[in-house]
């Protein structure tokens, strides 16, 4: 194993734990975005450019943009917001 596989396996296991771990439902979709991208790279260096290019479309595109429309309409993104607002004063 190279230094740069083992760096993405580390990458990859720390954004799934932290992304169990988050209380905001942002930093849980941002940080499943980072799990796809680099799970993709993999996919990529393990010679499988067919399953890097759907991980990437689907994993880090798709889902990631579906999840972002399902938190603005609970509205979690405007919550985010007003939590900002209300710690600068």
């Amino acid at each position: 194993m190279t230094l740069l596989e083992g760096l993405l396996l580390a990458m990859l296991i720390v954004c799934a734990v932290t992304s169990v771990l988050s209380r905001r439902l942002v930093a849980c979709v941002i940080l499943y975005m980072a799990y796809s991208v680099v799970m993709s790279i993999i996919w990529f260096l393990l010679e499988s450019p067919d399953l890097a290019i759907t991980e990437a479309a689907v994993g880090a595109g798709i889902t990631s943009v579906l999840l972002f429309i399902t938190l603005r309409k609970i509205h979690e993104l405007e919550g985010m917001e007003e939590e900002d607002e209300h710690e600068e004063r």
